[in-house]
């Protein structure tokens, strides 16, 4: 049976929010940004007037101020988006039970099940962009297909507050002929693999040799072939439904360049303490650790290794991550960005295979977990490593609540 999905995504959403609360810039050009002071200094997203000018999300403040002298900036409010993202998650909620998250100002929805109920899925779609202009003063755009992806390529194709519908009549002459990098999961790399083989659309793909690109792509490419040509049958995942947690991590871009490894020490305890109160949170320990490292001259590498034994205990994390940094990293530059995760996940209830010669100190797990009371009592500062106070201004952050998590992967 055809399906009815629509892909559904708000348009220029941080801006539009800020706009909302700021309606006297709204036809000025605005971008939202991240916090200058802490390197966190790109273009999040741009209104429509900025949009014009040529500002594009990602790229540096100062290049954007270049563009466009009289730029607006306005620093992120993640609280206000993730209250817009639930604001519009509720409406969707009104018309089916299958959404899906790509991101806080995406998702998909399946109403093949509401059609009887609710009209056509272009009727349905127009509905949606009518109530969110009354009810939250905001606009999207909106795919309707027999897919994810093809939904997916239709709310891209016109923007802002527009209903695209592609069918099993039409794609051939709606997506077959956009260039090969529009296709979800077609980046920078794979787009000019593709384009050095003469395949630079779309329909290229589709009508190329399956073994051929099996040679070039290995599986990935029978798996973006048949994207291309509209044979996507993943479903849309019921409201509520979690995917299985593969690894927990957390990063930061540090507010000056690490120069030694003491500044490295300290944000590493940070970030650990992050990554095992959120596998705390989910029951799971971690057996494996990663790093992630990028320099001032934005050089990144990673690094993993394996713990004596599962564990979910900040100092474990913290300890296997310093051992991989100061075993890889020489100092030849200062670092601007660090990241630690915590992989090959077991439930924490599990059975725990014994270490002849390492000793298992259960008590540290009930101290975390004390310190975690304490923190959702208290207030995360609350409780400190006094390591934390030798320098506040590399220190002074809690990833944990602070940094907003959103799916984003289609395979999950």
């Amino acid at each position: 049976m055809s399906r009815t999905i629509l892909h559904v995504d708000l348009n220029n959403f941080y801006a539009s929010v800020e706009c909302l609360y700021l309606p006297e810039l709204r036809d000025k050009p605005i971008a939202v940004c991240g916090d200058a002071e802490a390197r966190h200094g790109i273009v999040l997203a741009k209104n429509q007037p900025a949009k014009q000018l040529g500002i594009k999300t990602g790229e540096a403040i100062w290049e954007a101020k270049l563009k466009c002298p009289n730029l607006i900036t306005v620093t992120a409010d993640f609280r206000k988006y993730l209250r817009f993202s639930q604001m519009a998650r509720a409406i969707y909620a009104d018309y089916t039970d299958q959404i899906e998250s790509f991101g806080i100002d995406e998702c998909w929805l399946d109403m093949t099940g509401s059609l009887k109920l609710f009209g056509s899925g272009p009727i349905i779609a127009d509905t949606i962009r009518q109530r969110f202009k009354e009810e939250l003063g905001l606009t999207c755009s909106i795919g309707v297909s027999y897919n994810k992806i093809f939904a997916k390529l239709g709310s891209d194709m016109k923007k802002p507050d527009a209903t695209t519908v592609i069918t099993e009549g039409n794609y051939q002459d709606k997506i077959w002929p956009l260039p090969v990098g529009e296709l979800l999961y077609v980046g920078r790399s794979t787009r000019q693999k593709l384009e050095n083989r003469m395949v630079r659309t779309i329909g290229d793909l589709a009508k190329a040799d399956l073994k051929k690109l099996r040679l070039i792509l290995g599986v990935w490419g029978e798996t973006l072939w048949s994207f291309a040509n509209g044979f996507d049958s993943a479903p849309v995942r019921l409201t509520g439904e979690e995917s299985l947690i593969k690894s927990v991590g957390n990063s930061t871009t540090a507010v000056r360049d690490l120069a030694n490894d003491q500044d490295v020490k300290l944000i590493i305890y940070v970030l650990a303490e992050s990554v095992a109160a959120h596998l705390r949170n989910h029951g799971l320990k971690c057996k494996t650790v990663s790093i992630c490292v990028r320099d001032k001259e934005l050089y990144l590498f990673e690094r993993q290794g394996k713990l004596t034994s599962p564990s979910f205990v900040s100092a474990d994390i913290a300890k296997k991550a310093m051992e991989l940094f100061t075993a890889n990293y020489c100092w030849s530059k200062p670092i601007r960005s660090l990241g630690v995760r915590g992989a090959d996940l077991v439930t924490a209830g599990g059975n725990i295979q014994l270490d002849l010669f390492h000793d298992i100190k259960p008590e540290g797990e009930e101290l975390e977990r004390t310190i975690d009371s304490l923190r959702k009592r208290f207030g995360h500062y609350s409780v400190q490593r006094c390591a934390m106070l030798l320098d506040r201004q590399l220190t002074g952050f809690n990833p944990k609540d602070e940094h907003v998590i959103q799916p984003t992967s289609y395979f999950r």
